[in-house]
């Protein structure tokens, strides 16, 4: 079968290839005909070398939708021919921290498709703990709505819901990308007051303003973020912030501009160690919470997006062929033409 494989030993490091069809391993596995996958910037990373967990030689990926062709002995609700939505994260569901819901955390599992174990860009993938991290797609959702259920949208609605946000509360989300679009979206299901929209990108907030998810929108090249969201809440700040720029300036904005006892939910991912100025903020009695996506609610999210109540396939900018994914590569990783996420179908 085809798959883009990874290989830190040779140039380029990246390449299709051919490689042999996956097989049944465990009786929890299942064996996934691909037909819709994507490229996360955690694929960029470790082809920079940046993720040292992971293996080499492997098949790169872990977003992505497709049948069902073959599952192990112990695999009950799920059979040949299911549509399914694939989890970011493997997880057993038994072990202590599985128990809790904090799946991310998994004793047996963790980040495993594409970065340890062989992922999805490839024609077949072999899904360990398939029972617990494939999700039946319902029939009026189509592969591209389903797409990012397990990872992007599943991080969005994550931090939406680590900021307890209530009805009546302004949220503010830093970061108008992948992620902080999905968060907006997400945000929206939990509250019907104004969602406020913070990046240094201009066509990405006017994308968010003009699809409907950000109501205001803040550019902190061009004005001054503190001033424009005291004049949003008359000088109060906002009810309920989420950061995911993760950037040295946009952690600080997320304390300066949320109010007093407010919530920040932090869920980019940093690449440099930065410091809470506790005497400034210990007034403010904030509560920050932070941490990798526990992705536990991939039925509830499929279900809304059947019903109509959120969607992310408008982050799909241009959709790209198995066979010319080095190219989608590229054109991810240099976002060409303002790009936020591809999709590669197979077929």
């Amino acid at each position: 079968m085809k798959a883009l494989v990874y290989n830190k030993d040779r140039l380029p490091v990246i390449r299709l290839t051919e490689r042999p069809m996956p097989q049944i391993q465990g009786t929890r596995d299942a064996i996934v005909k691909v037909t819709l996958s994507s490229i996360c910037t955690s694929d960029i990373h470790i082809i920079k070398g940046f993720v040292p967990r992971a293996a080499n030689n492997i098949i790169l990926g872990h977003e992505f939708v497709g049948e069902i062709v073959e599952t192990g002995a112990g695999i009950r609700d799920l059979k040949a021919g299911d549509r399914v939505a694939a989890n970011c994260i493997t997880f057993c569901g038994e072990c202590f921290f599985c128990r809790k819901g904090f799946i991310n955390n998994c004793e047996n599992g963790g980040w495993e498709l594409g970065c340890r174990i062989d992922g999805c860009q490839s024609e077949y993938v072999r899904v360990p703990y398939a029972d617990t991290g494939l999700t039946k797609i319902p029939d009026n959702v189509t592969d591209e709505e389903a797409l990012f259920t397990g990872d992007i949208l599943s991080t969005g609605y994550f931090g939406a819901e680590l900021c307890e946000i209530e009805k009546g509360e302004t949220v503010a989300v830093i970061g108008a990308g992948p992620v902080g679009l999905s968060a907006m979206s997400c945000a929206k299901l939990f509250t019907d007051e104004k969602i406020i929209a913070i990046d240094i990108d201009q066509y990405r907030l006017d994308y968010a303003k003009r699809i409907g998810l950000a109501d205001y929108t803040i550019n902190p090249l061009r004005e001054a973020v503190k001033l424009r969201i005291n004049n949003i809440t008359d000088k109060r700040g906002v009810d309920k912030v989420i950061e995911a720029a993760g950037t040295k300036e946009s952690f600080q904005i997320s304390y300066e501009i949320a109010r007093n006892h407010s919530i920040i939910a932090i869920v980019a991912m940093y690449e440099e160690n930065l410091t809470l100025p506790l005497p400034a903020i210990y007034g403010k009695n904030l509560i920050f919470k932070t941490g990798g996506v526990d992705a536990t609610h991939c039925k509830k999210l499929l279900e809304l997006i059947s019903k109509g109540k959120i969607t992310t396939e408008f982050l799909i900018s241009k959709t790209f062929t198995l066979d010319n994914i080095i190219e989608a590569y590229q054109y991810f990783d240099n976002r060409s033409g303002n790009c936020f996420k591809v999709a590669i179908k197979n077929g």
